[in-house]
């Protein structure tokens, strides 16, 4: 069965499987190395934009996003064709990083202006030196519970190939917006031009609202927006000669 899957499809879960694998003997020295950081923190590497889509943090994570691909992404492949189809991939991947980070970024600088309105040297702290706080303790105080939030963005990976998979199933949508699919919970097959609206909207709200129990929603939006842009454009060409 598995040789009957396209072979870019096919080769994307080979190498998840592969690096996942690998990492899971490895460890940390992986993790750092190719998981997306923060592109203004210290742990940030340029490469990391691509290798954090083959990066996954437990069994659960790459067997729902393999399986995920696995459902979608052979008729795409076969409908947008090997080119098309790898660059929905990846710019999806890459659309999911960037609005992520941007959001990031957005809060990093307010996190960044509280600490230095209170005396803390943000620079300093990201150039490696000691950390210093001022003022008074409940100053200090406050400066610890902003320090551990900008933290906790400067200094956790991002990983998952969540991003360019929730394009494809975008892509998917777009030019099959009539096709029904069943999921856990709702006992009726549901059509994916209904479905995938509601879970970018649920994304949104627990990306913003900080409820996003470690997982990032912002990501899975930015991929679906790049999927969906990509497929839109190219549904108006797809089968003008057919």
């Amino acid at each position: 069965m598995f040789n009957n899957i396209p072979p870019i499809t096919r080769n994307i879960i080979i190498i998840n499987v592969i690096v996942f694998i690998v990492t899971y003997f490895m460890g940390n020295q992986m993790i750092d190395y190719l998981a997306g950081f923060y592109p203004f923190s210290p742990f940030f590497h340029s490469w990391q934009v691509i290798t954090h889509m083959f990066m996954h943090g437990s069994i659960m994570h790459i067997l729902f996003n393999m399986m995920t691909l696995f459902s979608f992404g052979p008729i795409l492949e076969q409908t947008l064709g090997d080119k098309k189809y790898l660059i929905l991939y990846f710019a999806s991947g890459l659309g999911a990083f960037f609005l992520f980070n941007l959001w990031n970024f957005v809060e990093v600088q307010q996190l960044s202006r509280e600490l230095e309105q209170l005396g803390f040297n943000v620079n300093a702290y990201l150039s490696g030196a000691s950390v210093e706080f001022a003022g008074n303790t409940d100053s200090i105080l406050k400066q610890k519970e902003l320090l551990e939030s900008f933290k906790g963005i400067v200094a956790t990976p991002m990983v998952g190939a969540s991003g360019a998979i929730f394009g494809v199933v975008a892509a998917f949508a777009t030019l099959y917006p009539d096709s029904k699919i069943g999921i856990m919970f709702i006992p009726v097959p549901i059509k994916v031009k209904y479905l995938l609206p509601i879970i970018v909207v649920v994304s949104v709200y627990l990306g913003l609202s900080g409820n996003g129990g470690g997982i990032a929603h912002l990501a899975h939006v930015g991929g679906a927006l790049v999927g969906w842009l990509l497929a839109l454009n190219w549904k108006k060409h797809l089968y003008r000669f057919n």
